[in-house]
């Protein structure tokens, strides 16, 4: 399923992506090479994975104590938590090749079933199969297309695939070990690139397996991708950024800049009087410090940590604002570190509830009102940053900040 952006990353469209098989699941890699020397290589756009979160890290002390707070979480937010290696990682760009190894199609064949396997036995030839009724299928033979680049993803690790995708769970964490029931295919599609301008992208169906073929039960269809397209690979999403795209949006540099810009405001906790600070995402994301901004997701009012307020009654996360009584959950403040789902560099103003992630208000709310597949036939909105399903009225709330006394 591919959900198509405006140039903004604005409102998706839904259009169907057939699988040609649904039974594993992905995270992504990166193609292997490189720009001539001295070249800067053309890039025909980058694939991000949106978030998933996995718990982790230890404990504070005050989380330790009668009330505890929400554990840690290394997520999808700019990279993934076991980190990004070779084809694995949480964001790919795609260059142009220095050779072409796209495929288009050249002869169709219509055949009965049985000779199908025959017909495709021959691995040097791309072929792909589309079964029409239990006597009649249809071979279509592939040949070089040396005016394209073809990039493929899925779950298997074979040398075809090169970007390796794993299933992604909204909050929770990514599927490992064989016990794990992966919905990603592992050839699950393929992206289809122009090597001339305007370098349009497309998207199909399914990969070439290491035969060189593709088994479908239905014809295929093939979509342009546009900046902000959603890629639904049932199990993980993928955000395709056009170039253009990526100019608008954040750099790393900026976003830090943000940060220290908040912080050098001098935030105050409004009861402890303790002066509040972002960490540097040099840190690493283990566990909240001393300094940490959390948030009353329901009023928006932040505080430091303390571990009065709990309204057991409510749940066992669910705290009262000291300040206007509001009683909702209660969670550290996290800046978004991926810049690619950003779309502009505003200061970070608002969390997205109840996870806490911190990012501007436009993205807050385009992100608030996008709902994103879960599983095969619902969406809801969620947290891009690590998948959390977005709760309220508005999944978001502006952050309220006391300055200092002083």
């Amino acid at each position: 399923m591919v959900l198509e952006g405006n140039p903004e990353v604005g409102s998706p469209r839904t259009s169907d992506l057939q699988h040609p098989e649904n039974q594993d699941s992905c995270v992504l890699s990166s193609p292997s090479e490189d720009a001539q020397p001295g070249e800067e290589p053309i890039k025909y756009g980058e694939l991000i994975v949106l978030g998933c979160c996995e718990e982790g890290g230890e404990e504070t002390e005050a989380q330790r104590g009668e009330v505890t707070g929400p554990r840690a979480h290394s997520c999808y937010n700019g990279c993934l938590a076991s980190g990004d290696k070779g084809r694995r990682r949480s964001r790919l760009a795609l260059n142009r090749r220095p050779h072409a190894n796209g495929v288009k199609p050249d002869v169709m064949h219509h055949i009965s079933t049985p000779l199908v396997s025959k017909a495709l036995s021959n691995r040097g030839q791309h072929s792909i199969s589309y079964t029409l009724s239990r006597s009649h299928s249809v071979i279509v033979e592939y040949t070089h297309d040396s005016d394209t680049d073809m990039f493929q993803i899925g779950r298997s690790t074979e040398n075809m695939i090169d970007f390796v995708v794993t299933d992604t769970s909204p909050g929770g964490g990514a599927a490992e070990g064989p016990s794990a029931q992966s919905t990603i295919s592992r050839y699950a599609c393929r992206i289809l690139c122009d090597r001339r301008p305007p370098y349009t992208a497309r998207i199909y169906a399914a990969g070439f397996d290491a035969s060189s073929n593709i088994f479908l039960g239905v014809e295929n269809e093939s979509n342009v991708l546009q900046d902000g397209s959603l890629i639904d690979l049932c199990g993980a999403t993928l955000l395709w950024r056009t170039p253009a795209g990526l100019l608008r949006a954040p750099t790393l540099k900026q976003l830090e800049a943000q940060r220290q810009e908040a912080n050098a405001a001098r935030p105050q906790c409004p009861v402890g009087l303790s002066t509040l600070a972002f960490p540097s995402p040099a840190r690493g994301r283990t566990a909240p410090d001393k300094q940490q901004p959390w948030v009353y997701v329901r009023c928006g009012h932040v505080h430091g940590y303390h571990g009065w307020g709990c309204r057991r009654e409510r749940g066992p996360q669910e705290r009262e604002c000291p300040l206007c009584r509001l009683v909702g959950p209660y969670v550290p403040l996290w800046l978004g570190q991926e810049a690619g789902l950003c779309l502009d560099p505003g200061p970070p103003s608002h969390a997205f509830a109840p996870c806490g992630h911190v990012c501007s208000e436009k993205t807050a709310r385009y992100w608030a009102q996008t709902p994103l597949p879960h599983g095969t036939h619902a969406f809801h909105a969620a947290c891009p940053f690590c998948g959390a399903w977005l709760t309220g009225e508005h999944g978001c709330v502006r952050l309220i900040f006391q300055g200092p006394l002083d």
